[in-house]
């Protein structure tokens, strides 16, 4: 425990105390945010901003995470390593795609192409090393089973896993994308999902079958190095949140909302709770299907179902304060997380836990 506290602590510090750094830092280089012309007007006021704030939640993950392990002296583990992989690995897909933006001052960056490419590459570098690396007792970081809290009679093999992987992980990141669209409701729900994540990681620690066979135990490799990880993403996500909470001073950019959600998708994969993410991120997912929503309906109707997608520029448009938006989504994801941690201990209950 007291190394998850000290992961979580020195990032936020990291997070709280460099943001401003980096606003400087960005400003004198002109790394402001382009916006949409079509987006709400209002949003406009905002162009010029510094963006690539991503950059200092990554960095204040990987100082927690090691300052973590320098406490307690240990040494660190594939699972935990293998997220911080495809964390850092997303973020510099976004960074490009970010830094294009800003050089070219448009508001498009990476070709859709080119930023698939980038995000497959990770994804399924992740998805090979996963089924590898047995610990002493057998356990990979991955597995070829489809997931709910454990493990499903479902498999797609060892060959189809990668392709798991990249599925899940290429959803996970677009979807934190498409919510990163006003301040601090990003960073404000992805704090609450990776609270959550420590929550998880740190009970199986406590009930792992490495430790002691009991009823509902679970069979996860390194689920205490992996709350390490979530404690330290955790801690960057409310840093940065107090210099990106509205008004804004910077943004994360996809940078950040790649990281974060390719962050989500690998814990997720690693503890066995690939569905589960689905229930915990639920405002992530409300996100995402307003976009398919709108896409469809349009080419069916040739009308829009909504005013905007994704769905928080909907209320925009529709009147609702920026801030009303925001408060009334991290609502949202506080009541998905609240869910998913209860239907997580109901599933151990369920087993005689």
């Amino acid at each position: 425990m007291k190394a998850v506290l000290t992961a979580a602590t020195v990032a936020l510090f990291v997070s709280l105390l460099g943001t401003p750094f980096l606003i400087r830092l960005f400003r004198r280089q002109g790394y402001g945010q382009e916006i949409r012309e079509d987006g709400p007007q209002t949003h406009l006021t905002k162009r010029g901003t510094p963006t690539m704030g991503g950059t200092v939640i990554i960095l204040a993950t990987l100082l927690g995470y090691l300052v973590a392990h320098l406490i307690v002296m240990r040494g660190p583990t594939v699972s935990a390593l293998l997220v911080l992989m495809v964390m850092t690995g997303l973020g510099f897909v976004g960074f490009l795609d970010d830094y294009i933006k800003v050089r070219k001052q448009r508001s498009l960056g990476l070709t859709a192409r080119t930023k698939v490419v980038g995000q497959a590459a990770v994804a399924i570098a992740f998805g090979v090393l996963a089924v590898r690396f047995k610990n002493g007792s057998g356990l990979l970081p991955g597995s070829p089973y489809i997931s709910f809290v454990r493990d499903s009679a479902i498999t797609v093999g060892i060959l189809g896993f990668p392709v798991l992987a990249y599925l899940i992980i290429a959803a996970a990141s677009n979807a934190v994308n498409l919510t990163d669209g006003l301040d601090g409701l990003a960073a404000g729900t992805s704090a609450m999902v990776f609270g959550a994540y420590v929550v998880v990681s740190f009970f199986m620690f406590q009930n792992s079958c490495v430790n002691r066979h009991i009823a509902g135990c679970y069979a996860v490799r390194d689920p205490l190095d992996v709350a390490l990880v979530a404690a330290a993403a955790m801690g960057a996500c409310f840093g940065f949140l107090w210099w990106n909470a509205t008004p804004a001073k910077i943004f994360m950019g996809d940078t950040g909302s790649l990281a974060l959600g390719g962050a989500f998708a690998s814990i997720a994969i690693v503890t066995r709770t690939e569905l589960l993410l689905v229930v915990l991120g639920g405002l992530f997912v409300v996100e995402t299907v307003s976009v398919i929503m709108q896409v469809l309906g349009y080419k069916a109707t040739r009308k829009r179902i909504f005013n905007m997608a994704p769905i928080h520029h909907h209320f925009e448009l529709a009147g609702w304060p920026e801030t009303t938006v925001i408060i009334r989504f991290w609502i949202i994801g506080g009541l998905a997380v609240a869910f998913g941690l209860g239907v997580f201990y109901a599933e151990f209950l369920s087993h005689g836990g």
